[in-house]
């Protein structure tokens, strides 16, 4: 992705943030320095990674596959110590299905999905095969703010304005806005998150995205704090 496409996105993310009422945290408004973020006082937020993440999941083509991220909570699955033994998140996605977050499962992460605020989400389900692969005619069974429900191989489930759905680990999951909703606002509150080794794409993803850069950062993305 190019810096400046990064940089309109996080400025977007912000504005919605604001028609919402939702405040961020300070930490969502640090320069982008990396001197700064290397005081040991930051130590904590930098191992956990809270921050902006905004990844094309190395689709090269954002509009059509890639998210907003922004971690507010999270811990190390490394070390009980570090951060909060849970992770809350936010996640913006533009209005339309064209933009998706691709099918994953996660290995050790449970995690409850809400519709926060703006348009509806669809989350689409599959149980995970034999194969490893998405199984395209078991049903899958998860529960949608306490309340079991079964859903059929590749249902497309729609949660509205203040509803949630709980994915527990190995099932299969993508995200998108139904279109002519309007964008949205997801808010992820789950297990401790490890995006560097806890996300399994059913097909060739990369979880963060190169960087070209064609103009100064606007702010650090989580995995650019170290390096």
């Amino acid at each position: 992705m190019k810096r400046s496409e990064i940089n309109q996105s996080i400025r977007w993310a912000e504005g919605l943030c604001k028609k919402h009422g939702i405040t961020l945290p300070d930490f969502s408004r640090y320069a982008p320095d990396k001197q700064e973020m290397a005081l040991p006082a930051r130590e904590s937020l930098v191992r956990t990674m809270l921050g902006w993440d905004i990844t094309d999941f190395g689709s090269g083509d954002f509009s059509r596959c890639g998210a907003v991220l922004f971690t507010v909570r999270n811990g190390s699955i490394y070390d009980a110590a570090v951060g909060t033994p849970y992770c809350e998140k936010y996640i913006f996605m533009k209005n339309g299905n064209e933009q998706e977050i691709p099918m994953h499962y996660h290995i050790h992460k449970t995690e409850d999905i809400i519709n926060r605020a703006g348009g509806i989400l669809c989350v689409q389900v599959y149980a995970n095969g034999a194969d490893g692969k998405p199984d395209q005619k078991k049903p899958v069974v998860l529960f949608r703010d306490g309340v079991r429900y079964e859903a059929s191989a590749g249902e497309v489930i729609e949660i509205t304005n203040g509803n949630s759905i709980t994915l527990t680990p190995f099932v299969y999951h993508r995200f998108f806005t139904k279109t002519g909703t309007g964008d949205l606002i997801i808010g992820e509150v789950s297990k401790i998150n490890d995006d560097n080794t806890d996300n399994v794409f059913a097909y060739p993803q990369e979880r963060f995205c190169a960087v070209e850069e064609d103009e100064a950062p606007y702010r650090l993305l989580v995995n650019e704090y170290r390096g």
